[in-house]
């Protein structure tokens, strides 16, 4: 919240931008890098793409950038927020599961810097196909410009790096890296930046009692249902129904993934992780999957929930945001959708790309 009132998004996005200045798509792929960003600062979706669309749009409508593009890569982009540690999905799985919370943050890593350049793929073959979309622009900026630009960025970069460092290393449970997080937020923002009043801070306090509210009904909830449907035992029921039809493994993650597709239509992503991972974990644990690699399966169909019709946040987000038709919106993100279900395939049948991070670093935390 105190980032996103120090005007961060702005500094981002003006630093990356002449990055791709000569890659076909040009600031298509600054929205991807700065959603990238955004969304491990945030850990939301929803907050990425409404701080990365309000100043990516207007400015490439202005240069002449198609707009049914630009909406598509706000919204495909938004959905890494889920994703990029330090992710809030993440947490509310670990905490659910009592899984490991830095091995989830760093088996999320490669994940989605694969969707990320999913992405960024589709938006080079988009454009080298249809030039008209995404303009070329002849303006030749130095290399060390580029790094003094990058130079707005580094404070948002350290922080990353300090969260995720102190998580995985041992130094810190996500709680106290979350305080330190804030107070360098404040810090940064403040001194460095110079962009938060008084007043600003009071809003952003606010914002966070208000975000913290609404998670903790959610969760509430939730603890109710879970108490409700481990006193019927609905859990032992369907793993019992499992077991009669002899389901592979690969077979459970396949019905998995077509369950929280369906389910991702009609719901959003935070009641179906609440609500359905603990009727599964029983399943999952008696099928000898790893609960790492699970995670990373729901984070990923969540992701797919936020811009799946009809009921895609993300879709309504960026409806908002652009002024543009949902039902145009919807047309421009299927590209990304089906980039997110070849990852989703990668991610489901390669259970080693998921675990290679987490193994290398010899991390069991």
């Amino acid at each position: 919240e105190i980032l996103l009132r120090s005007g961060v998004s702005n500094r981002a996005y003006a630093a990356f931008a002449p990055v791709f200045s000569k890659v076909p798509g040009g600031l298509l792929h600054t929205n991807i890098a700065v959603c990238t960003i955004f969304g491990a600062v945030s850990g939301s979706s929803l907050s990425t793409a409404a701080a990365v669309g309000s100043v990516a749009y207007p400015e490439m409508t202005r240069r002449g950038y198609d707009r049914d593009v630009i909406v598509g890569s706000l919204a495909g982009g938004g959905t890494l927020g889920l994703l990029i540690p330090p992710s809030l999905s993440f947490l509310i799985f670990g905490a659910l599961t009592e899984t490991s919370i830095g091995r989830l943050f760093i088996a999320g890593i490669l994940p989605g810097l694969m969707i990320g350049a999913a992405f960024m793929v589709y938006i080079v073959i988009k454009t080298l196909r249809h030039p008209h979309v995404a303009p070329r622009e002849d303006v030749h900026m130095p290399f060390l410009a580029i790094l003094r630009g990058m130079g707005q960025v580094w404070p948002l970069l350290l922080l990353i790096l300090a969260v995720i460092g102190s998580i995985i290393g041992g130094l810190a449970t996500p709680t106290e890296a979350a305080a330190v997080a804030a107070f360098y937020a404040l810090l940064i923002s403040a001194v460095f930046y110079r962009s938060v009043t008084f007043r600003e801070f009071y809003q952003a306090l606010l914002g966070s009692a208000r975000s913290t509210a609404s998670v903790g009904v959610l969760v509430a909830g939730a603890i109710t249902f879970n108490y409700v449907i481990t006193r019927e035992q609905l859990p032992v029921s369907i793993s019992d129904w499992l077991a009669q039809y002899e389901f592979t493994r690969w077979q459970f993650l396949i019905v998995v993934n077509i369950l929280f597709l369906a389910l991702g239509m009609v719901l959003e992503g935070g009641a179906i992780l609440l609500i359905i991972v603990p009727i599964l974990i029983p399943s999952v644990q008696a099928m000898g999957i790893d609960l790492i690699h699970f995670g990373v399966i729901v984070v990923v169909n969540a992701m797919l929930g936020l811009i799946t019709p009809p009921y895609g946040l993300l879709l309504f987000i960026t409806a908002n945001i652009t002024d543009e038709p949902i039902t145009r919106i919807i047309k421009d993100v299927w590209p990304f959708i089906l980039a997110l279900m070849a990852a989703l395939l990668v991610i489901t049948f390669v259970p080693d790309f998921v675990l290679f991070l987490p193994r290398m670093l010899g991390y069991q935390g």
